[in-house]
């Protein structure tokens, strides 16, 4: 045990100790090691315990472990992040395809829009059709004049080789620019079967949200825009349940496919 006289030295002792404490708090003096007085048990002195250099050299030692630790924890992250990557990531048809999406989130709902001759179009004109429905916009530099080509393509195979009849819908999400006009034009460019649904900007918008279509307006240069969007295709029952969902991964064929496919198991 430490006795009270090496614990408590006295005020000669502690003026002896002032300077070294002095030294130790100075920022350009070293503190090399100190010492601990025991009693006559313990007579021998412990061994010198080096301290903090003020000057910095045995902040190396440090780096020595923190550099590699904080390396193999960036690594260990990216390879989490790449697994749940890849855990998310699914195959083509393998996914959500919003078959009996009825039994999850109701997909759809109530509009009132207007065609390209500016008559009253709501979600009642198309009970009782199969229909096939596309978000998209007439500025569209390259995605929605090839989905519409596949569009037009699918109802083609449908009709020719399997004598069935959907109806194509393509609902602008740019309300401001593809008036009734323009959009009429525009589709006649790929196929007039195609109708053509726009109105005012909260009913458009009122309908995406229904649907669950994402868009965003991404500025350009000058006044000029684009649509970021999810650029997804429905098929619809004559009840208007949304059965399937499209992305741009799928080609004509597989779209017609695809549709076949749930006509075979939907009770006529």
């Amino acid at each position: 045990m430490l006795t009270f006289r090496s614990i408590f030295s006295t005020s000669k002792h502690h003026s002896r100790q002032a300077p070294s404490v002095f030294q130790r708090l100075h920022p350009s003096i070293s503190v090399l090691s100190c010492k601990c007085s025991t009693s006559s048990k313990y007579s021998k002195e412990r061994p010198e315990v080096p301290l903090l250099s003020a000057d910095g050299h045995t902040s190396s030692s440090w780096t020595t472990y923190i550099i590699p630790a904080a390396v193999m924890g960036f690594v260990g992250l990216a390879a989490f992040v790449h697994y749940n990557d890849e855990r998310r990531a699914v195959l083509k048809g393998q996914g959500n395809t919003c078959e009996n999406i009825v039994k999850g989130p109701v997909i759809g709902g109530p509009f009132s829009l207007i065609d390209t001759e500016k008559r009253n179009v709501t979600e009642k004109d198309l009970r009782g059709n199969w229909t096939l429905l596309y978000f998209g916009y007439t500025s569209s530099p390259d995605v929605v004049p090839e989905q519409l080509q596949i569009m037009s393509k699918a109802i083609d195979i449908l009709e020719s080789r399997h004598k069935f009849k959907v109806l194509p819908i393509f609902v602008t999400i740019d309300p401001q620019r593809d008036n009734p006009s323009h959009l009429r034009a525009y589709l006649k460019e790929f196929d007039s079967r195609i109708i053509g649904l726009t109105g005012p900007v909260a009913a458009v918008r009122q309908m995406a949200q229904e649907y669950r279509v994402y868009f965003k307006k991404v500025e350009e240069e000058g006044n000029d825009y684009l649509i970021d969007t999810s650029h997804k295709m429905y098929l619809l029952s004559p009840n208007l349940e949304v059965l399937r969902c499209f992305g741009m991964e799928y080609n004509a064929e597989e779209v017609s496919q695809a549709i076949l496919n749930v006509l075979q198991k939907t009770p006529q």
